[in-house]
């Protein structure tokens, strides 16, 4: 989408158990590819502020926001800033770019909560927990919205919408 981009900020929660091996698998491929990744923690709402805060002075090409329920919980914020800011982001569910986000790539959150709600289910009906198959989603979905592409500046390519699993205009 930026091909250009070589300053691109990760944002994550570092309450998150997951952020240090998300973060240490994107700094592997950031540095394959030749970009500087400049890792944002926030926790908190306040921490969020600062963080983007933070963000506006450094100037940065582009942003990457982690897998985690709190960040997803400041969607709106998160993308108003990145809107504002005229900085393309990609997000880590489709929730963001409904929201009016640029981009996303991941697993349907909804399947994610049918999935656990089977499970809550099979468990309240006496399965043991060790008896219950270990479950991963099996689609990765593309998102991609041309409005906020469109309010950001940027034209999205082709190879990009052909892509795409579903395009928001």
């Amino acid at each position: 989408m930026v091909p250009r981009a070589d300053d691109i900020a990760m944002l994550v929660n570092p309450a998150n158990p997951t952020t240090d091996s998300d973060v240490a698998e994107v700094k592997q491929s950031a540095r394959a590819i030749g970009i500087n990744l400049h890792i944002r923690p926030a926790s908190t709402p306040d921490e969020i502020d600062v963080m983007l805060n933070d963000l506006a002075a450094r100037g940065i090409d582009g942003a990457l926001v982690g897998d985690d329920p709190f960040l997803l919980s400041r969607r709106e914020q998160i993308v108003a800033y990145f809107t504002t800011q005229r900085i393309p982001a990609i997000y880590f569910a489709r929730e963001f770019v409904l929201a009016g986000g640029l981009m996303s790539y991941g697993a349907s959150l909804v399947s994610a909560y049918r999935q656990a709600g089977l499970y809550v289910g099979a468990l309240l009906k006496g399965s043991s927990p060790s008896d219950l198959p270990v479950v991963q989603p099996t689609a990765i979905a593309l998102t991609v919205n041309l409005r906020a592409a469109r309010a950001i500046g940027l034209t999205v390519p082709v190879s990009v919408l052909v892509a795409a699993d579903e395009v928001i205009e």
